[in-house]
């Protein structure tokens, strides 16, 4: 199997990460922060030193500052349930996912909470004159992607700091398409919350992820229950414990935590820089195809590791089918679960084939893709 959805998940995963889940199930397997027996506290250890490694990473000086959670999707609800008030305004983009969208909806049914989208220009990028216009010192919160999971622009976060800090208006960062492959400073930025998931560019298992929040916000937990500290009635008000309910998934965390340290030593950079030659080799080998739409930034700009495409006389799925019933290739098709891009780039009706290599994907992978659609077009006539 040619893997090329890595944008939904990425595969494979690196050996010390394999390593780790072998090591945590077979040789630790008790709960953390639960127990003074030495099972017990090397779990504890294991979740400690993921959240140290992942606070080097993405910039961050107090490790406790970021909470884990199951994914990015939970990381969001956290921030936004946990933040946003009744009756208050939040400014967002038309690029979010739905992980943004739909909880913002839940407030905006429940209870009267107003949400502003900023335009996108044609090409995808975001109007920052729209976007500066919408901005107010009322607004209770602005939410961006990092970058689009549709059609792969990344966002001016210097622009829109700028923006947001001049207001006094707190910014949550959707980075679950980039924490991992493109370099973060969340300090360094001053990103007041950051949202990740474990399971994409961090090359970590499916089942974790996080959010950083700045020592400033007093956001409420989403959920409350044991923590392992202060046991009795009351939650915990100090962090991660405030934030982390429930008995941790340690397990998932022993391999994110091999995870990020292999990211750590390859280093950022370095994944950044491989990972848009293989984006500027696909959108080069691409463009020629007849009947072939490819949108997004064109080749050689900086985009997130993925690319989506319409062609003619097929439909998004059926072209999928194809590339794995004849080419063994992975693809995803559909709306992505970001259907406002989709009404963005005027693909709302039909959705998109998207191809998204990762950091273990070759040229070799990129140039069989580019054959495979090549030849599904010829056959298409």
């Amino acid at each position: 199997m040619l893997y090329l959805d890595n944008a939904a998940t990425s595969f494979p995963k690196p050996p010390p990460v394999l390593a780790a889940l072998k090591h945590c199930l077979t040789k630790v397997g008790a709960n953390p922060g639960r127990g003074q027996y030495k099972m017990s506290l090397a779990a504890g250890r294991i979740i400690v030193e993921t959240r140290e490694s992942l606070a080097r990473l993405l910039g961050v000086a107090n490790a406790a500052d970021i909470a884990f959670t199951a994914n990015a999707t939970e990381s969001l609800n956290l921030a936004i349930k946990g933040w946003v008030r009744p009756g208050d305004t939040v400014i967002t983009t038309s690029i979010e996912h739905n992980s943004v969208y739909r909880p913002l909806a839940y407030l905006a049914k429940k209870y009267g909470v107003k949400t502003l989208r900023a335009k996108s220009l044609s090409d995808g990028r975001l109007d920052l004159k729209d976007f500066q216009r919408l901005v107010k010192k009322s607004t209770r919160l602005v939410i961006v992607a990092h970058a689009s999971n549709v059609i792969g622009n990344i966002l001016p976060l210097g622009d829109i700091i700028e923006i947001t800090k001049k207001a006094g208006v707190p910014l949550l960062v959707d980075a679950a398409q980039t924490a991992g492959c493109v370099p973060l400073d969340i300090d360094g930025a001053a990103i007041d919350m950051l949202a990740f998931t474990g399971h994409k560019a961090l090359l970590g298992p499916q089942g974790t992820g996080g959010l950083y929040i700045n020592p400033g916000l007093d956001v409420e937990e989403l959920k409350q229950g044991g923590t392992g500290s202060m046991s009795k009635e009351d939650q915990p008000r100090f962090r991660p414990d405030r934030y982390e309910s429930g008995t941790m998934n340690t397990l998932g965390l022993a391999g994110l935590g091999a995870a990020v340290k292999f990211v750590l030593d390859t280093g950022v950079e370095n994944i950044w820089a491989s990972e848009q030659s293989k984006m500027a080799r696909l959108i080069d080998g691409l463009e020629p195809i007849r009947g072939l739409t490819v949108f997004g930034p064109p080749a050689g700009s900086p985009r997130a590791a993925l690319v989506s495409m319409h062609m003619d006389g097929i439909s998004a799925h059926q072209l999928a089918f194809l590339l794995d019933k004849r080419f063994d290739i992975a693809a995803r098709a559909g709306f992505h679960c970001a259907p406002v891009a989709h009404r963005a780039i005027g693909t709302y009706e039909s959705g998109t084939l998207r191809l998204s290599p990762g950091y273990f994907s070759t040229d070799e992978d990129i140039d069989a893709a580019i054959d495979a659609l090549a030849q599904i077009s010829h056959d298409l006539g």
